[in-house]
C-alpha cells in the first residue's frame, strides 16, 4: 500500500483549477486488478467504513449473501465500534459461526489489512472521496452509499482512481435494482411514452441545504470530532450531526445524522434523495452519463429546472400529491415511478409488481457478483458520478440565485469563475485523513 500522507498530499494538491476535460471511461478488463483473486469456492470478505444507521442496515443485507464474510469495521467513534463488532457476532452466532472482528478507528489500518477483498463506505458525505480513493490505492473493491461525492471534483478524481487501479466501485443507488424502476426507464426508452418533453423529480419538501444553527454541546467520550470532520473546516460538535448512541443501555439512533441537512457537511435533500431520483431520471431519457445544459434556479413559485441539449426539462418539484419520486411525461402519455409505486397512462406500459420484485437486495447481490466476476455493476462510478454532479450543480445555482450554463463531458461552468469555484473547496490539511 502506499504511503499515505503522500497519497494525501497529492490529492489534496490537484486543484480545482488544473482539472482537464473529462471523458467517458469505458469499462476496462479487470484482469491485471490488484484486488482481483480467485473467488471460486471462497467468499468475499468485506470492511465496513463508517459505522452508524446506514450500516447497520446494509450489514445485515450484505449477511444474508452465502458469498459474503464480514472482517472488520472502522469507525471515529468507538462506541459504534464495539456496536458493529457485537452485531456481526451475534448475527454469526444466530447462524452458529464464530467471526474474529477486527475493529478500527483509523479506516486507513482497515485497508491495510491484506484478508479485506473490499470495503462498504458509508461515512458522511465530505468522507467520501478520501476514502474511496485511498480504497482505490490499496486494491479494495467499494460499494459507496449515494451520493457519490461531495464537490464535483472529488468524483471526477474518484473515477480516475477507480479506473487507474481497476477497481469494481458500486454506487450504492439501489433504485436502479428495483423492477419497477426498471419496468418505467425500460418503457420510456424504447419509446412507448413517445418523445419525453418533461421529467418531474420530486426529492422532497425544502430540498435545498441550510446553515447550521450552532448549539455546541459536549464531544461524546472515545468521539475523535476533529477526524469525524476530516478535511472539512472546524466546527463545534453538536449532537444530531453524530448522534450519540450507547451499548450499555443500548440505545441505537433516533434520527438520521443532521450532516446531510447542513452546506457545512451535506447537500439537503438535493444529494440525499436527489441521488436517487435523479439518478433514475436521467437514466430513462438516457443522460446517465451526460447530463443538463443549463440550470435554472427555483424562483417564487418557479421550481429548480435542468434543461438538456435535447430539450428536455427536468423540474424537481411535487406532482400529483407523490412525496418523492419520479415522472416521465411524454406525446404519448406518463410513468410515475416511487419506491413501492408505479403507475402509468399508457396500456401498454401496465404491470403490477410483487413484494419481493419491488425490494433492493438484488443491488447488494450485484455488487458481490461484480466483484467475483470483475465486472462493472448496475450503477458504476461513472453514472454515480453524472447523478451527483446534477445535485450539486443545482445546489449551486440555487445558492448563486440565477441561471447556468453547464459543458456536462467537460464539465465546467465554462468562464463563468464565481460558478467553477463552487465546484471544488480547500481541505483543512490538519487532520487525520
Amino acid at each position: 500500500m502506499k504511503n499515505k500522507a503522500s497519497t494525501r498530499r497529492k490529492f489534496l494538491r490537484n486543484s480545482l483549477l488544473t482539472t482537464g476535460a473529462l471523458g467517458l471511461t469505458p469499462a476496462l478488463s479487470f484482469a491485471e486488478s490488484p484486488a482481483s483473486r480467485k473467488f471460486a469456492g471462497e467468499k468475499v470478505r468485506l470492511g465496513f467504513i463508517g459505522l452508524g444507521r446506514q450500516t447497520m442496515g446494509l450489514l445485515r443485507t450484505f449477511m444474508q449473501n452465502p458469498q459474503v464474510e464480514v472482517l472488520a469495521g472502522a469507525d471515529v467513534y468507538e462506541v459504534k465500534n464495539e456496536r458493529f463488532g457485537m452485531r456481526v457476532k451475534e448475527l454469526y452466532s444466530d447462524r452458529g459461526e464464530t467471526v474474529d472482528v477486527k475493529l478500527y478507528t483509523d479506516y486507513r489500518k482497515l485497508l491495510e489489512n491484506p484478508e479485506i477483498d473490499a470495503v462498504v463506505i458509508a461515512s458522511p458525505d465530505h468522507w467520501h472521496a478520501l476514502m474511496a480513493i485511498h480504497a482505490c490505492e490499496a486494491g479494495k473493491d467499494i460499494y459507496l452509499e449515494k451520493p457519490l461525492t461531495y464537490t464535483v471534483k472529488e468524483g471526477q478524481d474518484l473515477i480516475k482512481a477507480v479506473r487507474d487501479n481497476n477497481i469494481v466501485l458500486a454506487t450504492g443507488s439501489m433504485q436502479r435494482s428495483g423492477a419497477n424502476f426498471q419496468h418505467a426507464v425500460r418503457m420510456v426508452q424504447k419509446g412507448y411514452l413517445g418523445k419525453i418533453e418533461t421529467v418531474y423529480a420530486n426529492v422532497g419538501d425544502n430540498p435545498f441545504p441550510k446553515e447550521v444553527d450552532y448549539q455546541a454541546e459536549t464531544i461524546p467520550e472515545g468521539l475523535d470530532w476533529k477526524a469525524w470532520l476530516g478535511p472539512r473546516p472546524e466546527m463545534p460538535y453538536m449532537p444530531d450531526l453524530n448522534p450519540p448512541i450507547s451499548i450499555s443501555p443500548q440505545k441505537n439512533e433516533k434520527a438520521w445524522g443532521a450532516w446531510r441537512w447542513y452546506k457545512n457537511t451535506g447537500g439537503g435533500l438535493m444529494t440525499d434523495w436527489g441521488a436517487h431520483m435523479f439518478d433514475i431520471a436521467q437514466w430513462g431519457i438516457g443522460m446517465d452519463r451526460n447530463g443538463p445544459v443549463s440550470i435554472i434556479p427555483d424562483q417564487g413559485d418557479q421550481p429548480l429546472k435542468y434543461i438538456y441539449a435535447s430539450g428536455i426539462e427536468m423540474l424537481v418539484a411535487s406532482y400529483d400529491g407523490q412525496k418523492k419520486g419520479v415522472k416521465f411525461i411524454g406525446e404519448k402519455g406518463w410513468i410515475s415511478v416511487s419506491r413501492g409505486g408505479y403507475d402509468t397512462s399508457v396500456d401498454e406500459c401496465k404491470r403490477k409488481f410483487s413484494k419481493e420484485e419491488l425490494s433492493f437486495g438484488a443491488h447488494h447481490i450485484d455488487f458481490i457478483d461484480s466483484v467475483i466476476m470483475r465486472k462493472d455493476p448496475i450503477a458504476p462510478v461513472e453514472v454515480g458520478h453524472s447523478t451527483c454532479t446534477v445535485c450539486t450543480i443545482g445546489n449551486i445555482a440555487h445558492e448563486l440565485g440565477r441561471e447556468l450554463t453547464w459543458d456536462p463531458i467537460n464539465q465546467t461552468f465554462g468562464d463563468d469563475w464565481e460558478a467553477q469555484t463552487k465546484l471544488h473547496y480547500t481541505y483543512e490539511t490538519d487532520f487525520s485523513g
